[in-house]
């Protein structure tokens, strides 16, 4: 007999996006996608569209405006991508296994397994379009140059990393953080005229070149008006060896690849 597929209903769990504050419904990995997933770990460059391609072919429930891909990648920030990454760990695995501490007081290692649900912390975003805000500020140690923070968007991401994804010196790593950099801005005394850096090349380079000083005030002032809002996962563990109780952050996309090959 031909197999023609099995009447199945899968688990599904509503997640509302931290920052643009959209719900969706979100069902199950299957075996098959969990599969595909796990060939998107030996490319690297892969990982983030295979990644976002798994998170929309999961969704059954879209919000007004959400149609297709494009639509999803434009309106989707990073930290609401975390959220339903969320969603879709809890829906698919429901616990956190074996996931490995390390006891700050005697420094033993050991494993602890929690139940997803429990790690959850949810911050949201007060305003009303995160996408379309930037935040100007003026750097201290490059005098006359400003930096514009936004929150960047899956497509943003992945426009950036097929980009310059290939560019000889640039890593993923910096194409990333570089994300939260709309532009800059400096007007020369000389002329009086602004010169605006928006190219994302330019503002790598530019990036690059700023004082270590300069580069912590543009990420204290993105946490500060759009990097706290999101969730994180963090849980209570006392050591096996010596009781001392800790708080540990999950890193939940590390963790959702681990669990790809430990399920």
């Amino acid at each position: 007999m031909v197999f023609t597929g099995f009447n199945i209903k899968y688990p599904e769990y509503e997640v509302i996006t931290p920052q643009t504050k959209k719900s969706f419904t979100l069902r199950s990995l299957n075996v098959q996608e969990e599969e595909r997933l796990k060939g998107s770990l030996v490319t690297p460059l892969k990982i983030a569209e295979h990644l976002n391609s798994c998170i929309f072919d999961s969704i059954v429930s879209k919000p007004e405006g959400i149609t297709d891909i494009d639509s999803f990648l434009k309106n989707v920030t990073l930290k609401d991508r975390d959220a339903l990454l969320y969603g879709l760990y809890h829906v698919t695995y429901e616990e956190i296994r074996n996931y490995q501490v390390k006891c700050s007081s005697c420094s033993n290692t050991y494993p602890v397994t929690v139940q997803a649900s429990s790690t959850f912390n949810y911050t949201p975003y007060p305003g009303n379009d995160i996408i379309k805000e930037r935040h100007k500020i003026e750097l201290q140690k490059s005098k006359g140059v400003f930096a514009y923070i936004k929150q960047p968007t899956l497509f943003d991401e992945l426009n950036g990393i097929r980009t310059l994804g290939s560019v000889p010196g640039v890593t993923i790593d910096l194409i990333t953080e570089t994300l939260i950099i709309d532009k800059f801005e400096q007007t020369p005394e000389a002329t009086g005229v602004p010169i605006i850096y928006s190219d994302r090349g330019d503002i790598i380079d530019a990036y690059m070149s700023l004082p270590a000083r300069d580069k912590r005030l543009i990420y204290q002032a993105y946490e500060e008006k759009f990097g706290k809002y999101g969730i994180d996962l963090k849980m209570k563990s006392n050591c096996p060896t010596c009781g001392k109780e800790d708080i540990y952050s999950i890193e939940l996309v590390e963790n959702f690849f681990r669990s790809l090959y430990s399920a």
